[in-house]
C-alpha cells in the first residue's frame, strides 16, 4: 500500500509566507524559510512552495527564496508559480527545486505541460488546478484564483494526464481556509478519472478531515497552510492519529 502524504503549503507574496479566506483577505503567516526548515524537521513528506502573485505581477518566481529554502530542507520541494517555459523550470531546478507546479500557463498554452514533461519526465511536473463549484459544474479558474475559464474541472484532469503530468494539485476555491473540511465528493471523482496522484488542497481544519480526505476523497495526499502555521494541528500528532485510522503513512 503505498503511504499518504502530508504536505505543507508555503502561499508567498513579498517573501512572506501568507495565507487567505477563498483566495483573498490574505493575512502574515510567517517567514518561509523558518517554517520550511521546521516542517522538514517534524514529519513533513513534502513542502509546496507556491509565489502566488508571480502570474498575475507577469514576473518569475523569487528563486533566491526558492534556493534559501532548500538549503534548510531534506524533503522533497515542489515550486510554483510564474512558470512559463524549459527556461523557468531550469532555474528553479538548480536552486534546490525538486518538482514544478504548473497552473495558469499549462491552461493557456496546454503544450507547456508535454514540452516539460518531454524534458524532465512526468514525476517532475505537478499540475495545480484552481476549480469553483459554480451550480453543478466544477470550473477552472486562473491567475490565482480571479480569472473564471470555461473549462471543467475533470476534463481539464483527464487532458493533463494525458500530456504528461506527474500528478494533480487541486485546490477547491470553495473550501479553500474554510477549515471545514476538503472537497471530498469532487476529490474521489478525481481520483476516479485519473491514473495519477491526487494532492487534495483547501478546508483542512480539523485532524478528522485529513481523515475524511483520504478515506471518502481518495487522496494520494492532502495539503494544508493555516493549521499547520498558526500551529493548530501538528503533524507528528496528525501521522499518528491516521495511523490509528488504518491510513498508512510515514512516521
Amino acid at each position: 500500500m503505498l503511504t499518504k502524504r502530508i504536505i505543507p503549503c508555503l502561499d508567498i507574496k513579498n517573501g512572506r509566507t501568507v495565507k487567505g479566506v477563498n483566495f483573498v483577505n490574505l493575512r502574515d503567516a510567517g517567514d518561509p524559510v523558518e517554517l520550511a526548515k521546521l516542517y522538514s524537521e517534524n514529519g513533513a513528506d513534502e513542502l509546496v512552495f507556491l509565489d502566488i502573485s508571480a502570474t498575475e505581477e507577469r514576473r518569475k518566481t523569487l528563486t533566491k527564496l526558492v534556493h534559501d529554502v532548500a538549503e534548510q530542507i531534506n524533503i522533497p520541494f515542489t515550486v510554483g508559480g510564474g512558470i512559463s517555459s524549459i527556461e523557468d523550470v531550469d532555474m528553479l531546478l538548480k536552486n534546490g527545486a525538486d518538482k514544478v507546479s504548473i497552473n495558469s500557463s499549462a491552461v493557456k498554452r496546454p503544450d507547456l505541460i508535454d514540452e516539460l514533461s518531454n524534458t524532465y519526465g512526468n514525476q517532475c511536473i505537478v499540475v495545480a488546478i484552481d476549480a469553483k463549484l459554480i451550480g453543478d459544474e466544477w470550473i477552472v479558474h486562473l491567475i490565482g484564483g480571479k480569472e473564471p475559464t470555461s473549462i471543467n474541472l475533470f476534463d481539464w484532469a483527464i487532458e493533463v494526464e494525458k500530456r504528461g503530468a506527474g500528478e494533480i494539485l487541486f485546490t477547491s476555491m470553495n473550501n479553500d481556509g474554510s477549515k471545514e473540511g476538503f472537497a471530498n465528493n469532487a476529490l474521489a471523482r478525481l481520483s476516479n478519472c485519473v491514473n495519477i496522484p491526487v494532492i487534495a488542497s483547501g478546508g483542512a481544519g480539523n485532524i478528522s478531515h485529513f481523515i475524511d480526505v483520504f478515506k471518502k476523497g481518495k487522496a494520494d495526499a492532502a495539503l494544508a497552510a493555516s493549521v499547520f502555521h498558526f500551529k493548530e494541528i501538528g503533524i507528528k500528532t496528525l501521522k499518528k492519529e491516521l495511523r490509528q485510522q488504518a491510513i498508512s503513512v510515514r512516521l
